[in-house]
């Protein structure tokens, strides 16, 4: 039982950090430059950076525009799926894949927050021609590229391992 326990506090610690900043972040940018979309900007790094506040009904690259309800559901049955990965099939015994799963999840809930509070999910950084984006979607991408690391790393010591055996 405190196994199970011990696996779950890293992404729950990390999970809630995510959420707090996420939200904090939100809040700030909607003080600063709200209340009004895309008409009050700061820059960060000349024009091509820059910090602008914006409503996304849909997800990713402004894709499904409008349907807020439906993504809601669909976030939960992710996470839902990403959380029987975790118990099932990731090494979550690992300290990087807790760490990724907190991210995962505390981003995601980040955005379904959103969606249930305003109906929109508030996005507010934007780089260059790339879609706007916000901490939780960045959050959900870390998360996803630290599993891929851990894959990676997990693939190299199993070729090591085999490199060894066979050359005993």
């Amino acid at each position: 039982m405190k196994l199970l326990q011990a696996r779950w506090i890293t992404p729950l610690l990390v999970a809630v950090l995510a959420i707090v900043v996420d939200q904090a972040s939100k809040r700030w940018i909607i003080d600063t430059l709200g209340p009004t979309p895309m008409t009050r900007f700061i820059p960060l790094i000349g024009e091509d950076i820059r910090l602008a506040y914006s409503h996304n009904t849909g997800i990713a690259f402004s894709l499904f525009q409008g349907k807020s309800d439906v993504l809601t559901v669909v976030a939960f049955v992710i996470m839902a799926g990403a959380i029987y990965l975790y118990i099932t099939q990731l090494p979550n015994r690992r300290t990087l894949v807790q760490a990724a799963m907190g991210l995962i999840l505390g981003g995601a809930l980040g955005n379904v927050i959103d969606r249930i509070r305003l109906g929109y999910v508030v996005d507010f950084i934007q780089v260059g021609w790339f879609p706007i984006f916000n901490l939780a979607d960045s959050a959900i991408t870390i998360g996803a590229a630290l599993l891929m690391l851990q894959y990676a790393l997990d693939e190299i010591a199993l070729r090591r391992l085999r490199q060894a055996m066979m050359s005993q």
